[in-house]
């Protein structure tokens, strides 16, 4: 149980770390770095960082993360399914 709540916790952190990203990409101002962003989701925020690139269309033109973070993602559940067997 412990576990879930620190992932929902990681995506949403990530998830707003993503929004925040674009919003000052709209303004021209300071941006998260791409390796925070990649920090967040490589610790668990890969469905996260996912979902926010969806809803705000942010990063899709990034090979980088329209392919590392499903991988993350992939690398995470191939992981939890070795875990668990």
């Amino acid at each position: 149980m412990l576990l879930y709540t620190i992932l929902i916790v990681i995506n949403v952190v990530t998830l707003a770390l993503m929004a925040h990203d674009k919003s000052q990409a709209k303004k021209h101002a300071r941006r998260v770095p791409e390796r925070t962003l990649f920090l967040w989701a490589a610790i668990g925020g890969a469905a996260g960082a996912i979902i926010a690139m969806r809803i705000w269309r942010h990063k899709t033109k990034h090979p980088t993360f329209v392919i590392g973070m499903p991988a993350i993602l992939v690398a995470h559940v191939l992981l939890a399914v070795w875990i668990y067997y």
